[in-house]
């Protein structure tokens, strides 16, 4: 291995993964979904963010739709 690498010459290149980057968002969630994914979180050692993550990507690789469907007021 060399002590020093001349990088000058290098060619640059976009990330080819910056595409697939997180991106921070702010969510307000009920308590309940929060202790949920952290209960779940403690049995499988994913942290419970990545867990509301990979359980958001999998509604979106199945193309799940949500029936919300509001009931009239009598």
């Amino acid at each position: 291995m060399k002590d020093e690498y001349d990088l000058s010459k290098m060619k640059s290149r976009k990330n080819p993964y910056a595409s697939k980057l997180k991106k921070s968002v702010t969510m307000r969630l009920g308590e309940d979904v929060i202790n949920y994914f952290k209960n779940m979180a403690e049995e499988t050692g994913v942290p419970y963010q990545s867990l509301i993550n990979l359980y958001l990507r999998d509604c979106v690789a199945q193309h799940r739709k949500i029936d919300i469907s509001w009931q009239p007021r009598p």
